[in-house]
């Protein structure tokens, strides 16, 4: 139990490393997730493109909430934003470092979801076959509008009979794929640029409202930690003494049943000082609402 207790405490206190951990895993699974997917082109012209487009941007999505479900900031951040003011300001500007620190991880998953789609080809090619120009092609002179849409839409499916010595299927598929992988290769040149300007550019910028914003960012997220430990140990405390009074009301029908009843006070010795003075449930609700509607104003000088 206390290794156990121990990792827990642990993942608490390194909770960003933690985080960043879960993203990268979650990448690694959305690119082993793809090369086990068995890809099933319909070979449809009115489901080629649905089917092309789902497999591409679906997933994205969903791993896109797995990676806010997971990141435990994001709870964080929306109860900061919705909170009533009380005595503690709302920072603005905290809340959209927040809110960007997440958008961040949760769009690793997706990112790479879409560049190895993209690179594979696959699904670019099944969406956009019935789309191409067939005058640029060979093979499609002596056919009808809807031979060709029928013909362009068995593009992907190459082991198909008809397709599968198909020299316009090839090319349009070499086509495609040269799009599509054009298409993966400059959004990941995108990316890398973009968080190459980011990291030298940071410098050039206010550095103290960085570090503030950052500060504060942690400080709520180890903030609502510490209170939550702190209502686990006071409602054990709270139970424990609620008990004991219960068992001291019943001390005449356990001493009828010759029962042995602990004496009140002993091996509680610190609890009446961690209970804060706290002794019903009236009182607690209306800590809590206070916790909630009246944060105290960060400040630790005696008043």
């Amino acid at each position: 139990m206390d290794r156990f207790r121990m990792i827990f405490q642990y993942f608490q206190s390194n909770s960003e490393s933690v985080m960043n951990g879960i993203c990268g895993l979650l990448a690694l699974a959305s690119v082993k997730v793809y090369a086990c997917f068995d890809f099933s082109c319909p070979c449809l012209p009115r489901y080629n493109m649905a089917y092309g487009l789902g497999i591409m941007f679906v997933p994205p999505i969903v791993l896109f909430f797995c990676g806010l479900i997971l990141n435990r900031q994001s709870l964080v951040m929306l109860e900061e934003w919705r909170r009533p003011q009380g005595h503690r300001k709302k920072d603005l500007a905290v809340i959209r470092y927040m809110c960007s620190s997440i958008m961040q991880r949760a769009m690793i998953a997706p990112i790479v979801w879409i560049i190895v789609t993209l690179l594979d080809g696959k699904c670019l090619i099944c969406a956009f076959s019935c789309s191409v120009d067939p005058e640029k092609f060979v093979g499609f002179g002596n056919m009808s509008p809807v031979q060709v849409q029928q013909l362009l839409a068995k593009v992907p499916c190459k082991d198909d009979e008809l397709m599968r010595n198909n020299t316009s299927r090839k090319a349009v598929s070499r086509y495609l794929r040269c799009w599509s992988q054009a298409f993966g290769w400059s959004i990941l040149l995108i990316l890398i640029t973009a968080a190459f300007l980011i990291c030298w550019l940071r410098p050039f910028f206010n550095q103290v409202t960085l570090l503030q914003v950052r500060h504060w960012s942690n400080y709520i997220d180890i903030e609502q930690k510490i209170f939550e430990e702190t209502c686990c140990e006071h409602s054990r405390l709270f139970a424990h003494k609620c008990i004991l009074y219960f068992f001291e009301s019943m001390r005449q029908e356990i001493k009828l049943h010759s029962f042995s009843l602990p004496r009140e006070g002993k091996g509680d010795g610190g609890d009446e000082e961690l209970l804060w003075g706290i002794t019903d449930q009236g009182q607690v609700n209306k800590i809590l609402k206070m916790w909630y509607n009246e944060k105290p104003p960060l400040n630790v000088n005696p008043v």
